[in-house]
């Protein structure tokens, strides 16, 4: 039996992380080391920092984790691309071109009879109304083709520029550190997703850049994944358990 791997936000090509073409070598090399012990990868969104498709072009960059995710795909893994608050702008050529097989919302699935509720988090119980209608405006369909008839150019320079704010405004350009039970919004949101779905083994999450593993109930056990821009870090499943891990480099992955 093979394994499963969930790992999000690399944020790569982002303009406030100065060590990026060594993230995304990193990012690479576990990819690699996994390659023939997995039968799925789960990206769970802002893999970039970000990511826009025109109908005749796409950002420059990014070959050696795109081929490597082609690679995956052509020697039949399963690889899941779910769309962050950085990358929603996809519009087939990850699905063409490597093979991905694309998620543009929560997704409940289940792996070795065990049922999994994956999602970006972006969103999730965020009581912040500033950021649902910034949120709803980049999902906005007309306001998507209004920044389509843009120049490449400009547009990506706006993207990147905004995406750069978005990280330097935070402290060392990192989240706030776990803030509790009673006031984390991923785990007060999936309190009350467990509630009419009691089924759920294992609700997972990127977003927010922390790690964290926590019993939600006798049954249910919620994850956050941290990142691949200071952690490194990921799950596995084998099928019969599951951990949250960091990726070292020489030392042979799980």
């Amino acid at each position: 039996m093979k394994n499963v791997y969930i790992l999000s936000d690399a944020h790569l090509g982002s303009w406030a992380i100065e060590h990026g073409r060594m993230q995304e070598r990193r990012l690479v090399r576990f990819l690699d080391a996994i390659k023939h012990k997995a039968a799925a990868v789960y990206l769970l969104g802002d893999m970039f920092d970000f990511w826009y498709e025109w109908k005749y072009t796409v950002p420059k960059g990014y070959t050696r984790f795109l081929g490597k995710l082609s690679e995956l795909t052509d020697l039949g893994v399963e690889v899941h691309y779910f769309t962050g608050n950085h990358d929603i702008w996809t519009y087939g050529y990850l699905e063409k071109e490597c093979g991905v097989i694309l998620h543009k919302k929560p997704t409940t699935v289940e792996i070795y009879d065990k049922v999994f509720y994956l999602a970006h988090g972006d969103g999730l119980g965020d009581p912040d109304k500033k950021f649902k209608f910034i949120r709803t405006m980049f999902h906005n369909r007309f306001c998507q083709k209004m920044f389509s008839s843009l120049h490449p150019r400009w547009s990506m320079w706006f993207g990147q520029t905004w995406a750069k704010h978005s990280r330097l405004k935070r402290a060392d350009g990192k989240e706030p550190p776990y803030m509790g039970e009673d006031k984390e919004q991923l785990v007060l949101y999936s309190k009350e997703y467990i509630k009419n779905h009691p089924d759920i083994d294992y609700l997972i999450y990127g977003h927010r850049h922390i790690e964290l593993d926590l019993m939600l109930s006798h049954k249910s056990r919620m994850i956050i994944l941290g990142d691949w821009i200071w952690q490194f870090s990921y799950v596995v499943f084998d099928g019969e358990h599951l951990f949250l891990s960091e990726y070292a480099e020489g030392e042979s992955q799980m």
